[in-house]
Formats: structure tokens, C-alpha cells, sequence
């Protein structure tokens, strides 16, 4: 793709757009605020489907009941949300990570992602938003290259270029993914979590004050987010990170209200995970910073409406 071309898709769109979100939503307890956030979004964010992304951690026993755990997770989000109706439009998975960064996993997510693909131009593009390991994008950009053109990926993953603290979920779930999505030149929006959105974080009086009791779905997602917290909370004051939300946000983000971005070389990302930055590459947008009181006022306030 060449340079002006993708430069062009990465301003910020009018709206409304057609979105697509790939989330390991069983994972932890901020996917599900930030499909929340989508749904009530409508007017400006088309939703068109959700994928479920394969994880791996002390929850399941494996990436592919990490993928089905987020399966299920998000029909209970719709059935709270008030839409059942998009049940239909929800699919699975990679049931594994990638094994090398050239080799696609295909499933569901990966054959319904190219299909939307293919449906839209470089001119009215599909946004899809990552909130998990990069396997269910990268692979379906490797089974059909030609989509890079047709979409815009906004993958919250890494941590921040300044940023000492390099081991981020995401991006460490499946290296071989984000290299490949990375070295891949689609339109990128890298929303990087520590040292940027880490500092997106609410705490238990919050969650508490402003959407205990206010209708299902709110309840839902303080109880959860409080129950889950303080199972190893080391302190009775503290805040939780709901990181997925800013990935949804920068699609909101008109007069960068929400956050502040850039553009900047795309780096490499080595079999470690570090980055590396030699060597002339594409531009990506990059968010440094996250404006959490303004986005925080408007998660809840369209939350508490649903």
C-alpha cells in the first residue's frame, strides 16, 4: 500500500463508520466495559460483528477455552446490553496462537473478518478493533493480504515507546501475531497500555456511586469488576485499569478530546517483544496520552443510559 494511501485512512473518520471487535472477553474485566461502550455508541460506530480471541492464563486451560469462555461472555454482555439481536453476528476464534509469524490460524472471526473486508474500499474502510493478542487479525491479513487496504486496525497491545515495562498481555500472548500484523503495512492505530492507558483506571467508590443498581448491564460490570479486583487487591484503596475502552474511544476521539496521538515509524517487534526501531518503515498513528476524566465522564454517562 502506498504511503499517502495510508496515511489518508488513518485521519479521523466521519461517521458513522462500520466497526468489527475481536476481544478475549473472559480475560479480564475492562473487555466487557469497552463492548458496553461500543453498544452505546450506535449512532457514529455501525457495529457489524464481534470475535472471540483466544487467551491463555490461571483461568482456562488452554488459548482455546480462553476463546470460548470469551464466546460465551459476550452473548451475556448482549443479553445485559438489550441486544439479542446481535448474537447472531458474534463468532469464534483462532482455537490456538499463531506458531509462527507467517503462518495464519483460520476460523470463523478470520473468514467473516476478509468478508467484511472485502466489502468495503480505502475510501469508506472497515475499522476493526483488537482488544486481545493480534492472532485472530494477524491471520486473517495473512490469508488474504489484499484486505490491508480496506481496513483500519485500532489494536490496544504493547506498552508505551518510553515505557521500562515491556511484558504486555497482548502483545506477549502471541508475538508471532503482532510481528505479522506490525510488518503487515494495514493502517495501524496502536493504543499501547502501560505507560499510556494504564492510567484509565476507576475505582471501587466509583463503581459504587455511579453504576451499581443503574440498570443490568451497569450493575453487572461494577460487581464483576469489584468482585474480580478484590480477589488480589493488596489494599482496600484501589483503582483497576479498564484499559479495552480507549480502543473504542479513539474512534470518538473528534478534536482529541479523549486522547492525543501521533505519527510515527512503525517499529518491529523482535521474538522477545522488545521493539526495534532500525531501519525505515510505514507510519503508524500512535496514542501517548489518555485524557481520563473526560473519557471516563462519557463511559459512564452512556452506560447508566442503556
Amino acid at each position: 500500500m502506498e504511503e499517502h494511501q495510508r496515511l489518508q485512512m488513518l485521519q479521523y473518520p466521519r461517521h458513522p463508520v462500520d466497526v468489527v471487535l475481536d476481544t478475549d472477553t473472559f480475560n479480564e474485566v475492562d473487555d466487557q466495559f469497552a463492548l458496553a461502550y461500543l453498544l452505546c455508541n450506535q449512532e457514529k460506530l455501525r457495529l457489524q460483528a464481534i470475535y472471540a480471541a483466544p487467551f491463555f492464563n490461571e483461568k482456562v486451560d488452554s488459548p482455546k477455552a480462553g476463546m470460548e469462555k470469551s464466546y460465551e461472555e459476550i452473548l451475556n454482555i448482549l443479553t445485559l446490553a438489550g441486544v439479542p439481536e446481535y448474537k447472531k453476528q458474534v463468532f469464534r476464534g483462532a482455537d490456538h496462537f499463531l506458531r509462527n509469524r507467517k503462518t495464519p490460524v483460520e476460523s470463523e472471526a478470520t473468514r467473516d473478518l476478509i468478508r467484511r473486508a472485502r466489502l468495503h474500499s480505502k475510501d469508506h474502510p472497515l475499522y476493526v478493533i483488537g482488544i486481545a493478542a493480534a492472532t485472530n487479525l494477524a491471520s486473517a491479513i495473512l490469508l488474504d493480504p489484499s484486505i490491508q487496504e480496506r481496513i483500519v486496525v485500532i489494536w490496544l497491545g504493547g506498552s508505551g515507546f518510553h515505557c521500562s515495562e515491556m511484558k504486555e498481555f497482548n502483545l506477549m500472548e502471541d508475538i508471532p501475531a503482532t510481528q505479522a500484523l506490525f510488518n503487515s503495512g494495514v493502517p495501524l492505530v496502536m493504543v499501547p497500555c502501560w505507560g499510556v492507558v494504564e492510567h484509565f483506571s476507576i475505582s471501587k467508590p466509583e463503581l459504587e456511586a455511579y453504576l451499581k443498581g443503574q440498570n443490568p448491564l451497569a450493575d453487572y460490570l461494577a460487581s464483576y469488576a469489584i468482585a474480580s479486583v478484590e480477589e488480589w487487591a493488596e489494599t482496600p484503596m484501589w483503582t483497576k485499569a479498564i484499559w479495552d475502552v480507549a480502543a473504542v474511544a479513539w474512534l470518538l476521539n473528534d478534536n482529541q478530546r479523549f486522547m492525543k496521538e501521533q505519527m510515527i515509524p512503525c517499529p518491529k517487534v523482535t521474538d522477545q517483544g522488545a521493539y526495534d526501531f532500525i531501519g525505515e518503515r510505514h507510519l503508524i498513528q500512535y496514542v501517548y496520552r489518555i485524557e481520563r476524566d473526560p473519557l471516563m465522564t462519557d463511559l459512564i454517562r452512556k452506560i447508566t443510559k442503556i
